[in-house]
């Protein structure tokens, strides 16, 4: 059960603010699913594992008749009973309100102040009608040390022919866009500039030219066409020698390579300098050493909780990335101890088709003093 293994993490690590950002909330059915979800933030926010936490928000984006503003992204914040005076941002009012009680945000997440939503233009992925793709913020202030938490969603790869084409891929520059613009947002110059740590589904994939070229370097490939309309639909990589055996299959949603060990050795390290879509952001966004397999796209048959489905070369997809002063803001450990962990939940657990990855670190007392002596939270109601 995947609530299992995220109260487990819950358990080792005992945060006292825990935050949990989660896309494609319902899944694709929505309307059949619906009652799932509910379901799931009952078991939440009532289980035994959970009981020290006693306040929390809760934002659902659940309207999902509505083709403008409908996300599917679910934001859950909880706090800890030994936590005092935590602070959320009212961004209409601008200003700090004490965070008591618990509270569930959902259906219409446009009228809550507590929270900025947007989702992505149509036009940023035109082939898509139907695109959920978007964001929320929310933006928190603890012991004096404000930070916005930002829940994202990037675009996906529609097609693993037109990924392979070119290199970057024409997805991966969708994604660069729409997370751009994500980040001039946030630090747009509506509200005082704090830390932010943005983490969700980012999309992103491996270099797919350059991972092919490595993979299958001494293939042999043949390239299939309908025979109708001439365009491509599979590509096969073949061994020259070796009864031209078959490494590769490249179709529209087909990914299939002979050994999937290469993703799963050392946690894939090897394929890691493939994952290249950060890079354009390094000046903006900081992100620990990865030490996990790729997160995605795993079997959804419950049986193979280690299995990569054939669909997708698999990728880092699901990252926490934080701004270069939030990265000031964990805790140095004082004696070397590994306080700051970046992780993936669940690894021999069927969790979906995404492997979530968490990141526990401590903000050390009054770490964000020196960019944050102005909010004086605690004066504000």
């Amino acid at each position: 059960n995947s609530l299992s293994s995220l109260f487990q993490v819950v358990h080792a690590h005992k945060p006292h603010f825990m935050a949990l950002h989660c896309q494609e909330f319902g899944g694709k059915n929505y309307e059949a699913s619906m009652s799932h979800v509910d379901k799931f933030v009952k078991e939440l926010l009532s289980s035994d594992a959970m009981k020290d936490y006693n306040r929390a928000r809760v934002y659902l984006d659940e309207n999902y008749k509505s083709q403008e503003h409908f996300t599917a992204l679910g934001s859950f914040y909880f706090l800890h009973e030994s936590l005092k005076n935590i602070y959320q941002f009212d961004f209409k009012a601008k200003k700090y309100k004490k965070v008591t009680g618990k509270e569930i945000y959902s259906d219409t997440l446009e009228s809550t102040p507590m929270l900025e939503k947007e989702k992505f233009p149509q036009d940023y992925f035109p082939e898509c009608k139907w695109s959920r793709k978007g964001f929320i913020r929310t933006r928190w202030c603890i012991t004096d040390c404000a930070f916005d938490l930002v829940n994202i969603h990037l675009f996906h790869d529609a097609s693993n022919l037109i990924a392979w084409e070119t290199s970057p891929s024409v997805y991966s520059g969708i994604r660069h866009k729409a997370l751009g613009y994500v980040l001039d947002r946030i630090i747009d110059q509506r509200f005082e500039k704090v830390s932010y740590f943005v983490f969700g589904d980012f999309n992103f994939r491996l270099d797919a030219k350059a991972v092919v070229e490595t993979l299958c370097a001494k293939a042999t490939m043949q390239t299939i066409r309908a025979a109708d309309t001439n365009e491509v639909v599979k590509l096969i990589f073949r061994e020259s020698d070796n009864d031209r055996k078959v490494m590769l299959q490249l179709e529209k949603k087909l990914f299939d390579y002979f050994n999937q060990d290469v993703f799963r050795d050392n946690n894939g390290t090897a394929l890691l300098e493939f994952d290249r879509e950060l890079s354009v952001f390094k000046d903006r966004l900081y992100e620990l050493d990865i030490s996990f397999p790729p997160s995605y796209p795993y079997s959804e048959d419950s049986s193979q909780g280690r299995q990569y489905m054939n669909t997708r070369c698999p990728a880092w997809c699901d990252r926490i990335l934080m701004s270069h002063s939030a990265k000031e803001l964990i805790l140095k450990s004082e004696n070397d101890e590994k306080i700051v962990i970046y992780d993936h939940i669940g690894p021999n657990v069927c969790m979906g088709d995404h492997k979530p990855v968490f990141l526990s670190f401590r903000i050390a007392a009054g770490a964000g003093k020196p960019i944050a002596n102005v909010h004086k939270c605690c004066v504000v109601q």
